[in-house]
């Protein structure tokens, strides 16, 4: 048999799995279950229904769907249990019927709900983990941290072909105001089990340059809730929390609030927010430099208005003040002319009198002066005549000179040196044995 005869069509093949479906004991079985991408459209509620093992990591998934008059009486049966509406993230135990169709695929019907099987896991690790970080002090840490002014320069943590990015990027460089913003993109894995090293890693490498940024945003854009549940870690919200520049996160929709969300110093629904944030910054700048401008200007005005007052008032004041201060200044001159004679006269009597005075002073001085000198040479004169060589020859005393030099110690001769003896009244020659 050919492989053409063996083959089937798609609409055959589907039918035999609806036959083995059906054929099995899967129908109206209670399920436990996390839900995701839970939406209501028309009224019908549309979710996936997953398992997650011990890594966090989805193990099982399966599409499914609550149609309207069900879901009104089940979503009000859920609500008034646990006081909240069936949303994502909830652990749940569901009664499902499997339907398989050939053009659709396999959906599970629920048709009732355990409401006391309440909030799920993913709601209960998110609360231990803000529990965790409420208790080590650092859950505020970052959302305490002052805005700069106007935040220019941003730290991009993102994937680099993600539509978020992209939105971001053309929001925030295409703004109406022409507000110019420096960015720098810090490649990240934002799903899958590496979102979490790759996220902390982009944060260290920003942290290791933070003196060039003014905060760092955190983006990625749409997706499926369970696809955001990486973000829901410790060691990723205890880096955001802690982290030294203020961070904003966008990444989810309206519906989604992960772990850096509740950190963060600014939680936005879309990339396209963030950017709509910084732009908004920029232009409370703009206005407030275009108020102080404004201003400005209106006090220059005001100024020059004042001092063109000040110079017409001054501008008709200074003839007659300067009049004025001529008048007082003549009378001053006459006056003072008339008195010149009279002060001139008084002061050259006084100055004759004291150099008169002066010069009888200096007189006398001299005089002193020259009769102490006078004693002072006598005395001089007496020591002279007093300490002479021929007082000293007169009172016994004798002066022996060699060669015309004047002997004083006998380690000075020599036998056979010429001596010449002077004494009162002559000379001696003798010669040394």
């Amino acid at each position: 048999m050919s492989y053409m005869e063996q083959s089937l069509s798609l609409f055959e093949y589907n039918n035999r799995i609806k036959r083995l479906l059906y054929n099995e004991q899967v129908q109206a079985c209670w399920v436990t279950a996390e839900t995701s991408d839970l939406r209501v459209s028309r009224g019908h509620c549309y979710l996936e229904l997953i398992q997650k093992n011990e890594t966090g990591a989805t193990v099982a998934r399966l599409g499914s769907v609550i149609w309207g008059s069900t879901f009104v009486r089940l979503d009000a049966k859920f609500a008034g249990v646990t006081g909240s509406h069936l949303a994502s993230g909830m652990k749940v135990m569901v009664m499902v019927n499997a339907n398989f169709h050939e053009q659709y695929g396999l959906k599970a019907v629920i048709n009732d709900i355990y409401p006391e099987f309440t909030l799920g896991d993913m709601a209960r690790i998110r609360q231990e983990i803000v529990a965790r970080l409420t208790r080590e002090g650092i859950v505020n840490m970052n959302r305490e941290l002052p805005w700069g002014l106007a935040p220019q320069r941003i730290a991009i943590i993102s994937a680099r072909g993600a539509a978020g990015y992209g939105d971001f990027m053309n929001h925030l460089h295409h703004n109406p105001y022409g507000l110019k913003f420096y960015t720098c993109l810090f490649e990240a894995a934002m799903q899958g089990t590496s979102t979490v090293a790759s996220v902390i890693a982009a944060l260290d490498r920003i942290a290791a340059v933070e003196d060039m940024f003014d905060c760092v945003v955190i983006i990625r854009g749409g997706g499926t809730t369970s696809d955001l549940n990486w973000f829901d870690n410790y060691d990723l919200g205890a880096n955001i929390a802690q982290f030294p520049l203020p961070v904003i996160t966008g990444i989810g929709h309206d519906r989604d609030v992960t772990i850096p969300d509740m950190v963060s110093k600014l939680y936005v629904k879309t990339p396209t927010a963030a950017a709509d944030f910084l732009v908004q910054c920029g232009t409370a700048q703009l206005e407030r430099i275009n108020t102080l401008a404004i201003g400005v200007v209106d006090m220059a005005r005001e100024m020059v208005a004042h001092s063109r007052e000040q110079l017409a008032y001054y501008g008709n004041y200074l003839p007659m003040t300067a009049m004025k201060i001529v008048e007082t200044s003549a009378l001053r001159l006459n006056a003072m002319a008339q008195t010149i004679p009279l002060v001139g006269k008084s002061r050259i009597e006084g100055e004759h009198n004291r150099l008169g005075h002066m010069s009888q002073v200096v007189n006398n001085a001299v005089a002193r002066a020259m009769e102490r000198e006078r004693m002072r040479l006598e005395a001089l004169t007496d020591k002279v005549q007093l300490l002479s060589p021929q007082n000293t020859l007169n009172r016994g005393y004798s002066l022996t000179t060699l060669n015309g030099h004047v002997v004083t110690s006998a380690r000075q001769l020599k036998p056979g040196d010429a001596l010449v003896t002077r004494l009162k009244d002559g000379s001696v020659k003798s010669v040394v044995n």
